[in-house]
């Protein structure tokens, strides 16, 4: 089944982007006419996030949104084919800062959100440095797509640590210099276990991993902006957030995050992942 799967993910990958953004708005229609995917969800978290929009601005919005995450389905089969060429020419970002921090023999934590098309952020940053580039990620149940997912993510040389198994997968690297993408608005499982701040109207509960890592081996971090530019082509900044993590107090480094997040999706927020179930939990005093 497996091989079966990837070899037709390969032969749709071959065809040009063009033809695959064709399929891309076929694939909106459907999803969002005729299935109808979570559009509940979509819709009640733009509303929370965006109070002061109308009813007609919301729908708006939220077909731009599907629209980009079809395209983020069809350009992330693209990467089987893509070439580093390519992808440097639809995917644009300074890596100096990153370059720097290597050279100074530091490792660095990069903290980005759910924007498109973070996988071509993963493939780009991973081709342009020399870091060894770790990836969180969480494994899925269905053991086809979880080894087909991998299989995305590892095609140019990226390591997978499983984010149920974090702290064990970590062992190898600590002694190593290494870079590590952290997709850091994950809802958490335990909201007791999490730092609470306003994010979009709402007070959300964030993880306190990435901040709790950083802190305790003083690894610099590093805040990454993804921006669509237009179809099929991106722009990244790289921010350096805090480059002593160490020495500011508990809790600054979350909560400049969620202030650097909000004020990106509000700039585009087209492009952040409104399907997800973000406010799951309710914050209590």
């Amino acid at each position: 089944m497996y091989y079966l799967l990837l070899a037709f993910m390969y032969g749709i990958s071959i065809l040009p982007l063009w033809l695959l953004y064709r399929i891309s708005d076929v694939l909106y229609l459907i999803i969002y006419y005729v299935v109808g995917y979570r559009k509940s969800v979509v819709f009640e978290n733009l509303k929370q996030a965006f109070p002061e929009k109308t009813e007609k601005e919301i729908t708006r919005l939220a077909k731009k949104y599907y629209l980009n995450l079809t395209d983020m389905m069809v350009e992330t089969i693209k990467l089987l084919t893509l070439s580093k060429k390519q992808l440097q020419r639809r995917f644009v970002c300074d890596l100096t800062v990153l370059h720097k921090l290597y050279a100074a023999g530091k490792s660095c934590q990069m903290h980005l959100g759910h924007n498109f098309n973070w996988e071509w952020a993963n493939q780009f940053c991973m081709q342009g440095v020399k870091f060894p580039f770790l990836v969180v990620y969480m494994p899925l149940t269905s053991k086809v797509g979880d080894r087909m997912f991998r299989h995305f993510r590892e095609k140019f040389g990226s390591t997978l640590l499983p984010a149920n198994d974090i702290k064990n997968s970590m062992l190898p690297w600590m002694d190593k210099q290494y870079l590590i993408a952290l997709v850091a608005d994950q809802n958490p499982g335990n909201p007791r276990r999490s730092y609470w701040y306003p994010f979009l109207n709402k007070m959300t509960a964030f993880y306190k991993g990435p901040e709790m890592t950083a802190r305790r081996s003083n690894i610099p971090v590093v805040f990454v902006d993804i921006r669509k530019v237009r179809r099929g082509y991106y722009h990244a900044t790289l921010k350096l957030a805090f480059e002593e993590p160490a020495a500011v107090p508990e809790g600054q480094i979350t909560e400049d995050f969620v202030k650097f997040l909000e004020g990106n999706i509000r700039e585009q927020p087209e492009v952040w992942v409104w399907s997800h179930r973000r406010w799951k939990h309710e914050y209590r005093e």
